[in-house]
This record gives structure tokens, sequence and C-alpha cells, in this order.
């Protein structure tokens, strides 16, 4: 059934206003705002009874696809299962009540679940401090390179450029940029991981980083990666760890064992806390001892069992947020560490790259994989030979919308012509991942036998094919009546 939008279900003189009239002598907008701040006609908001506003959200929630609702196979965006006793905890007054600006004495519990989420984090990581405050995974970025910028500075020397592999995440190149750095690439090899021999080339004393996905956007962990992190501090760079797949690490290895100086992460991911939609998220960065100096602040000490707000270094990079970061987000983090443990957390990742490896294996008797070897958590199919029958990865993305499940990630990385990014959570089932398995498999006969069928997908949902281009090139947000 259609759902009229909220303006169209708009009728005067409805509302749900069932207050008296106030007896307080009321006060003109003039003696409280400028005249010059003051709209000269009301806006154009609709008039609807409180029932039939709940029944229009709930019946376009009902249209949505959520977690709660069925699979993700979301490549390099992960939405895992959110645990419901993260949003109990989250909603305790002691955390939902509070305000950043209360005195340290009656905020000890926040700033406690502060300080020891850093402990933890340092720990998974193996780095030596960690800042909390980045609100997302390219804030963390951002953070990063702003650290490396400093560090380099304070060693008296200005170096200009960051090295990122071609396989990277879009947000690498652009973090890099704006602190300041030129960009360079550097291959990788037929394998998909680093190219030694060009990563030799490229690297000198101006090279700041090596920013670098372990495991990388293929889902492949760099076998390498110790002779990686050889040659960049061979001249004196840093080696930086975009955590976005840290999720395929947690109690296996860390990446301060591999050679990593800076690592951000992904709360909003590794850790499950609701994201999507721009929002919200946590993306902290931590840093090696030398590098400590750098980080955003201000960060939790303990000091005589107590909890405080520590002292500025004057060489921190400065505040990147507005009080501390997403705080709610980073309760939520820390009880999902806390609930697993370093076990559950082993587990947690042990189980993602299985469910990897089976899909892969499963898929591939009917896709091609890009770079067929053991992966870790993702891998990458590649379809371009359907472009012969005028299919590509979106058209295959869209027609998994009829069989009930979310679209992957299409077109990513780019050194993979017509990717399919396959990436399963831990918390999905044999039987998640088979039913996935079951409709991909009938894709591909439909690719055979119906073509027509997968290139005008989806035809179930409540829209039909949207012209995605026109809608990014000419985004209008603004409702202006019907048609």
């Amino acid at each position: 059934m259609s759902e009229p939008s909220i303006f169209e279900k708009s009728r005067p003189g409805r509302g749900s206003d069932y207050l008296p009239d106030s007896d307080v002598p009321p006060v003109s907008a003039e003696q409280m705002i400028p005249k010059g701040s003051l709209r000269q006609k009301p806006p154009q908001l609709p008039e609807i009874s409180e029932i039939d506003l709940m029944r229009h959200f709930t019946r376009l929630s009902q249209k949505n696809y959520g977690i709660d609702t069925g699979f993700y196979p979301l490549g390099s965006c992960t939405m895992k299962y959110n645990p419901k006793i993260n949003e109990e905890i989250a909603k305790l007054t002691g955390f939902a009540r509070i305000h950043p600006l209360q005195p340290e004495q009656q905020v000890q519990g926040a700033l406690k679940l502060l300080f020891e989420l850093e402990k933890a984090l340092c720990e998974i990581s193996g780095m030596a401090g960690v800042s909390l405050q980045p609100s997302a995974g390219a804030q963390g970025e951002l953070a990063g390179m702003l650290i490396a910028r400093a560090h380099h500075i304070a060693s008296g020397s200005r170096r200009k450029k960051v090295i990122i592999p071609d396989s990277a995440h879009g947000t690498n190149p652009a973090s890099a940029a704006l602190a300041g750095f030129s960009v360079q690439v550097v291959r990788s090899n037929s394998e998909g991981t680093i190219d030694l021999g060009d990563l030799r080339k490229v690297v000198d004393r101006e090279t700041a980083a090596l920013m670098l996905t372990n495991p990388n956007t293929l889902g492949l962990f760099e076998r390498e990666i110790l002779a990686i992190a050889q040659i960049v501090h061979e001249v004196g760079a840093l080696l930086y760890l975009d955590g976005a797949n840290l999720n395929a690490l947690l109690g296996l290895t860390r990446p301060g064992d591999m050679g990593f100086d800076i690592v951000h992460f992904n709360l909003h991911k590794t850790f499950s806390t609701p994201h999507g939609g721009g929002g919200p998220g946590a993306g902290p960065v931590g840093v090696r001892e030398k590098l400590l100096p750098y980080l955003p602040e201000p960060r939790v000490v303990e000091k005589e069992g107590r909890y405080l707000w520590g002292k500025s270094s004057p060489n921190s990079i400065g505040r990147l947020h507005s009080f501390y970061g997403n705080f709610g987000i980073l309760v939520r983090a820390f009880t999902y560490i806390r609930a697993h443990g370093a076990q559950g957390l082993s587990r947690i990742s042990r189980n993602a790259i299985l469910s990897a490896n089976y899909l892969k294996k499963q898929l591939g008797a009917f896709y091609p994989v890009a770079y067929d070897r053991p992966c870790m958590h993702e891998f990458v199919l590649t379809v371009k030979k359907f472009r012969e029958k005028e299919i590509h990865a979106w058209d295959i993305a869209k027609r998994l919308i009829d069989y009930g499940i979310y679209p992957p990630t299409v077109n990513f990385p780019l050194i993979v012509q017509e990717a399919l990014m396959i990436e399963t959570p831990e918390s999905e089932s044999k039987e998640s991942l088979d039913s996935f398995i079951t409709a991909m498999r009938a894709i591909r006969r439909e690719i055979d036998e119906d073509p027509e069928s997968v290139r005008e997908a989806p035809q179930s949902g409540p829209v039909g094919r949207l012209d995605e281009v026109q809608a990014a090139k000419k985004l209008d947000v603004r409702y202006s009546g019907p048609s």
C-alpha cells in the first residue's frame, strides 16, 4: 500500500495540542528575539493528529530495512546485530541524564567508564594511549594524520606526503589531504596485497606515513606486514592502521605487535554500536608511547582513586569534538567489550573469518572470486564476465532486495571491476548464510535464463530502480507538494 507523504495527510486545523491555554502573561516575540531574526511567514508545517502521525511513521518503518529484520552482507560497512543489553546500559540514569559540564565529583562512574574503555582499547590494539574524542572513523583518520604532522614538525622535519594503497578506503586520501599532505599511491601485487618493490620505490625521507588497512579492503591479511613496517620505519615515517577491519583481528593479533604507530577504531563497527545515516559514530585514535603528547585532549586520568580530566599537553593537536565525543556510543562499546571478555572477542573474529570463508567457498562455485585465497572477514567477487549480458554488479545487488536481503557494497575496492564485496558479521547463523547463498544462486540462474528480471530489479519494494546519479547530482530534500 502506498503511503502518502505527511504533507499530503495534513488537514487545516488538525493537531495534537491538548494543553489548556497558558495563564502566564504573554511575551511578544520581539522582546525575546531580534526583529531581524523573526520569520515573516509561519513555517509550512503539516497539521496532523497524533494517531495519524503514529500510523504514518510506523508504516514507513515497516517499509524500511533494518538489522532486526534481515541479513546485511554489507561489505566494508558491517551492520552487525546491536545487543539490546547495550541499549539498556546506555539508558541508565547515571549515563543518560548527566551533562558534560557537571563537576567531576558528580560523574565519577562515567569518567571511570571512559578511563577503563581507553585501557581496554590499548590492550586490544597494543597502543600506549587512546583518545576517545573523535566522533567517527574519518575523524579518527584525520586525528591520526594531524598527530603524524605534529610529530614530524616537533622532530624538525616537515614531511610532505602520505602513501596510500590503491585498494584503500576513500577517506584515507581525504584525511591525508585535510592534514596538509600530498598523496602518493602504492600498487597492489597479483595477490591483492602491497607490492613491496613498489613500496620501496615510493618511500623516502619526504614520507610522513603509510596509511594501511589490515586486513585490507579485499579481506586479505598483509602477510608481509613486518617487512612493510621495517621499510616505513627505516626512513623515519609512521605506520598508520585504518581500523575499519579490526573485527577480524580481535584477540588474534594486535596492530602494535605488527609495527603500527597509530590506530583508529570504528567503535560503531567493531563493537556493535548502532550506525548508519551519517551517525552516530565513534572513532577513537590510539598511539605508541612516543606519540602520546600529541593525542587530542582532554583525556581522563586516575589520581588517588578519583577520575579527573587530565591537564593539557602543550603538544596536543587539540580538541576535535565539543565536550568529549559521542558518550552514548562509548557506553555501548564498553558494554560490548565487557560482556564478551577476552575469549569472547577472540570468538567474534574467529566466527567472522569462518563465515566469510564458508561464503567464499560456496559463492565461488558460481561467481568468480577476485583474489581466491583464504580471506579474513570479507572477500570480493567480480561479476565483470556478465557485462556481455548487460548485467552489472549493482543489478545483482538490487535484485537481492527482491529476495529480502540487503544489497552488499558494489564497485569497491576500485582495483576490482564489477566488484561485489561480501562481509558477514559474526552474529549471523549458518542458516542465514545459507539463505543468502540460495538467493545468490537463484540470481545466477536468472542471469542466464531471465536477465531482464535482474536488470529491472527491485520489483517488490515500495519503489523501483532509482536514478542514483541524478539523485546525487541534483539533491533536493525539500517538499514542494504533489506533482
